[in-house]
């Protein structure tokens, strides 16, 4: 039996929990990826309440699914990034709007409320966003100094060693999504995160091939650059769709738009070679679970998750306990 296969519910929080439930169990899934918005999983009210937080589970429960992570992408952004950006007023209460002193504090604690609310709830991942002060110096012209990078990967974990230390005591870990905009984008600014906070065992990776594809990562060589810090896997797919005309840096054209560089791509219908993940993942062990973050401008969202999950489960499968031949000589 493979790996369990579970739904990031991110991307349908619009929904209610009990009928994303429903749908979720008829396309096939196993569980869900709780996103700590919408009315998925409150972490203030979770870190407090275990009745609420039981409440989350037993939901999943009465559906047949269960839950192996929570994710907290919106508020780990705002922890690093400068926060006088008005494009994420709306990932932190309406009170922090415009105030990047009070988006920081608050979402500092809400990180660290997810550590308790993932143990209250049962589960022993979250995977979320870090934010980044030195993302938009990607491109070093004006020039950018060697110390301002490196005070960008100390602020990190200046701001994000106090936030581990609860994960610490709760006995949870935090998986980033390597992405870019975040500390961490691709295998050299991974291996510096990871630097900057001394290695210590609560940070690890959510692994996602898609950001990793069209900035020509090999998805690969990062499962194999960091076999013990996979905390959780995302399954999803991309396209490099360059044009001659259009650039890698998508041209300021919106997702979906025709004539952008790449593109993200429900399972299966990319290039990325899945294949290759789910054997790597072998290798290393990998028993968690393949969670599908469905993502396709061009398609519609429940077909898309049902048609994905269907990939997924006829995609994975269990490593060998044998070399092939062994039989010959019983």
């Amino acid at each position: 039996m493979g790996r369990p296969v579970t739904l990031f519910t991110g991307q349908y929080a619009d929904l209610p929990l009990e009928t994303l439930c429903k749908k979720a169990k008829g396309w096939g899934y196993d569980g869900l990826e709780l996103a700590c918005w919408g009315d998925h999983v409150d972490v203030a009210r979770a870190a407090k309440d275990i009745p609420y937080a039981k409440s989350r589970k037993d939901m999943l429960a009465d559906h047949g699914l269960k839950v192996f992570a929570i994710s907290h992408h919106l508020a780990g952004q705002l922890v690093c990034d400068p926060n006088d950006d008005e494009r994420t007023d709306c990932f932190a209460p309406k009170e922090c709007a415009g105030n990047a002193t009070k988006k920081r504090a608050w979402a500092v604690q809400t990180m660290k409320d997810s550590a308790l609310a993932a143990k209250n709830i049962g589960v022993k991942v979250v995977n979320g966003f870090t934010g980044s002060a030195i993302w938009h110096l990607l491109y070093s012209f004006p020039p950018v100094s060697e110390a301002r990078i490196q005070k960008g990967f100390d602020d990190f974990a200046a701001l994000w060693n106090p936030i581990l230390d609860v994960f610490d005591k709760a006995g949870v870990r935090f998986a980033l999504e390597v992405h870019p905009t975040e500390i961490a984008y691709d295998i050299i600014t991974a291996r510096r995160a990871l630097a900057a906070i001394k290695n210590r065992k609560a940070f690890g990776f959510n692994f996602d091939p898609s950001h990793l594809h069209w900035q020509g990562v090999c998805p690969v060589k990062f499962l194999k650059a960091f076999p013990d810090r996979i905390y959780h896997v995302h399954m999803k797919d991309a396209a490099i769709t360059l044009n001659g005309e259009s650039s890698v840096l998508a041209s300021h054209l919106n997702f979906g738009t025709p004539g952008r560089g790449w593109d993200f791509r429900s399972l299966g219908h990319g290039q990325i070679k899945f294949e290759e993940i789910i054997r790597t993942l072998n290798v290393q062990g990998y028993k968690g679970p393949l969670s599908v973050e469905w993502e396709d401008a061009m398609m519609d969202r429940e077909h898309g998750a049902a048609e994905a999950c269907a990939y997924v489960k006829k995609l994975d499968f269990p490593k060998s306990d044998r070399v092939f031949d062994e039989a010959f000589g019983n």
